[in-house]
């Protein structure tokens, strides 16, 4: 690993510990714990591939015709992982994007899609951000999260969604969440074992494998340019920062609905 990447993630390290420590994971306690988790987290889920997307928009030829863009090396790596996010194999064996997978888990746990499914047809149709979050009813954490993403993606720079990507989507779910999923699984399994399934698949593709790709794409984007491994630094803190910022809406979000119960 070169010292530009090992930097950034020696400087970020304090905020992923944060993440991976957060508050939220001791409040879930039962599946309806978890399916408020869950409605919270489908946004990152979703916005994630739209900034997988972005990447493969700047990095690869997607308009006809065709020419050879940047280094072959970027375009593999770039596709490979979409390959993988965009088409993988659900519990069945039948393709599908992790979204979907998400998706899927989110009906079987009895969590609501209804939010998410509102603000994609809102946005598909208004092509607005802030509209479909209006006409959907999405909480502020998730807004704030998912402007911060846009905002690196309309920033057009590949160093930045690389290092946001590499640096702030990858490698966050603490082993702390898996017992808990793993727990509720062996007492709920018909309703947790697609998401089970999920965060299994997540682990063993994008934990590893494309880990590896995302450092290898952001290490060759940045190069030997001084100012893009900064900024690459200050989009990786800040989109951590983030996170941690949506994790703490879910936990208020849990906190609510158990005070309400009482």
């Amino acid at each position: 690993m070169s010292e530009a990447l090992k930097r950034i993630q020696d400087h970020i390290e304090p905020l992923r510990q944060q993440i991976i420590n957060h508050k939220v994971y001791e409040l879930i306690n039962s599946v309806e714990d978890l399916r408020i988790f869950m409605e919270y987290h489908v946004y990152a889920v979703w916005d994630f591939m739209s900034i997988l997307k972005a990447l493969q928009i700047n990095l690869t030829c997607t308009t006809i015709p065709w020419f050879p863009v940047g280094s072959a090396n970027t375009r593999y790596l770039i596709n490979e992982i979409v390959a993988g996010e965009e088409s993988d194999v659900d519990s069945t064996g039948q393709r599908k994007s992790h979204f979907e997978m998400y998706l899927d888990a989110m009906e079987q746990c009895g969590a609501s899609t209804v939010e998410i499914g509102n603000f994609l047809t809102a946005l598909k149709n208004k092509g607005d951000l802030h509209t479909a979050f209006e006409l959907a009813g999405s909480p502020e954490h998730a807004r704030d999260f998912v402007d911060f993403t846009f905002k690196i993606i309309r920033s057009n720079q590949a160093h930045l969604q690389a290092s946001t990507f590499t640096f702030g989507r990858e490698d966050l779910i603490p082993n702390m969440f898996l017992s808990i999923v793993n727990d509720l699984n062996q007492k709920f399994p018909e309703q947790l074992s697609l998401f089970k399934y999920y965060l299994d698949r997540h682990i063993e593709v994008d934990g590893d494998h494309h880990s590896y790709l995302a450092l290898a794409m952001t290490a060759e984007l940045c190069g030997d340019n001084a100012a893009c491994w900064q900024e690459a630094e200050q989009a990786s803190v800040t989109a951590l920062q983030k996170r941690i910022h949506l994790w703490d809406g879910a936990y208020e979000a849990i906190l609510r609905r158990n005070a309400d119960l009482k």
